[in-house]
Order: structure tokens, then sequence, then C-alpha cells
């Protein structure tokens, strides 16, 4: 996802940032999010045109991984795919 904001002197910047979407998140003061995106350092930030500081404007569906038309895989098959990728 990325997200667009201001310096305090008018600079625009442009933050790239992993995230996860949820389409249901609590926060740890137990606030219920929908339809949002969480970063790894735990920030809630909303779709563009919602109510948020820091609104995401742009977001992407990763590429299929190498050889596969999966976006991921968890456990046994991750190690899978990982050995099929390197040799």
């Amino acid at each position: 996802m990325a997200a667009t904001g201001r310096y305090p002197d008018g600079e625009q910047f442009w933050l790239v940032l992993a995230s996860v979407f949820h389409a249901s998140h609590r926060d740890e003061d137990g606030t219920e999010h929908r339809d949002c995106f969480v970063d790894s350092d735990g920030v809630v930030r909303l779709p563009f045109g919602r109510p948020c500081d820091e609104p995401v404007t742009h977001w992407a569906y990763p590429p299929a991984l190498p050889g596969r038309s999966q976006h991921a895989v968890l456990g046994d098959e991750a190690v899978a795919a990982v050995a099929t990728v390197l040799h």
C-alpha cells in the first residue's frame, strides 16, 4: 500500500508500506475497524476517502510466486515451493 502526506514545510511525500488487508481488525484498545490495512507496526490505515490521518491511496495484489499461479503458500507446501525455485 502507499500513503501520501505533507511535511510541515509543505513538501509532499509518498510512502510505500508493507501491510495486510483485513475485512475486520480489532486494535489493542478494542476498537474494531472494517476493510482496513494494518502495517507491521500495527498502525491501521483506511482506504482513501474514509476518515483517517494517513489514508491509503494505492495498493496492489502481490505477484504470483515463481512457477505458480498462487500468491502465497503456507506450511509444508511453502517448503516445497522454495525447494522447487532454488533447484
